[in-house]
């Protein structure tokens, strides 16, 4: 009996754009491993690196911003179990309260900030989520955050779909030249466009080149080139993959001509100091969340069976 369904074959479609039978085949020969099925299509040359594999499924909005100085900044996001909810101006403000109290306390995560005093009340984050949950009549749920603390600019996308916040390493001179804001702007903005994975190549870890190395061998035994050429054709792509994956290495969104690299050093020229991203951070809502699939009609005939415990 298959280790999968239909609609296993058709979440590997939309994660790789490979065709049905191709990508049945994939997870027969994986047992059912979505992964397994991933790589096993990647090996055959089916399927270009894959797409970021969660689904985004739950409501709820992603937030990012800075204090007044721009030295602190925080990306958070905050789930409910509607669109309808999650553009509720309550909701919206529960959510910027909860980016301010991280600003102001630097909790250590989510526990942490529940039992925190949340900012503007007399309240701590946690009583003030529960009194939301009764008044909005919907389940919320703090999901996750991040702080940085130095030069710091937030983007958010799509009426809170994505939430960035990006670091940078400069001079006090060169932040707060009106050029700087610009081009820091645009750095946030290619996160949330792009949605690289890593800062550089420094960043990423030995277990994923090995195995991205591993892959691209694959595909060029696949493709029958002898191996004496094998090596340097795997170098080649490997150069392609950090492209791709790494921020600084992807080509600049406004222009295709330079890398994120290359924009940041000639900005740095133009504003007359240093400038060097270290750090980001890009939150999409309900990223890696399954939302619930109620059917209709199961629910009217649970509720008649709950009202009606003994009719048939």
């Amino acid at each position: 009996m298959a280790a999968f369904t239909a609609k296993d074959v058709a979440a590997l479609r939309e994660k790789t754009g490979c065709g049905m039978m191709d990508c049945k085949k994939a997870l027969t020969e994986a047992n059912g491993d979505m992964d397994a099925a991933i790589d096993f299509l990647r090996e055959k040359g089916l399927a270009a690196a894959t797409k970021k594999a969660g689904r985004i499924a739950a409501e709820g909005v992603a937030f990012a911003c800075t204090n007044e100085a721009k030295n602190v900044g925080v990306a958070i996001e905050v789930n409910a179990e509607t669109d309808f909810v999650a553009k509720n101006a309550d909701f919206q403000n529960f959510v910027k309260t909860c980016a301010d109290t991280v600003i102001s306390e630097n909790p250590a995560d989510v526990e942490a900030l529940l039992a925190c005093k949340a900012a503007g009340t007399d309240m701590t984050v946690d009583a003030l989520l529960k009194e939301k949950i009764l008044t909005i009549g919907e389940n919320i749920k703090i999901r996750r955050f991040q702080r940085y603390e130095g030069t710091v600019v937030s983007y958010i996308h799509g009426g809170g779909r994505i939430g960035v916040l990006v670091k940078f390493e400069t001079s006090p001179e060169v932040a707060a030249k009106e050029g700087f804001e610009e081009y820091a702007k645009n750095i946030a903005m290619q996160v949330a466009a792009i949605n690289p994975s890593y800062l550089d190549e420094a960043s990423v870890p030995a277990d994923v080149v090995e195995h991205e190395k591993k892959i691209l061998t694959e595909q060029v035994i696949e493709s029958g080139k002898p191996a004496n050429i094998a090596e340097k054709i795997v170098v080649g792509r490997l150069g392609k993959f950090f492209k791709e994956v790494c921020l600084v290495d992807q080509a600049y969104v406004k222009d295709g001509d330079l890398s994120v690299q290359q924009y940041t050093a000639n900005t740095a020229k133009e504003l007359g100091g240093d400038i060097k991203i270290v750090a980001f951070v890009r939150f999409e809502k309900g990223e890696g969340l399954e939302k619930r699939e109620d059917n209709f009609a199961d629910e009217v005939a649970n509720m008649i069976k709950q009202a009606f415990p003994n009719s048939r």
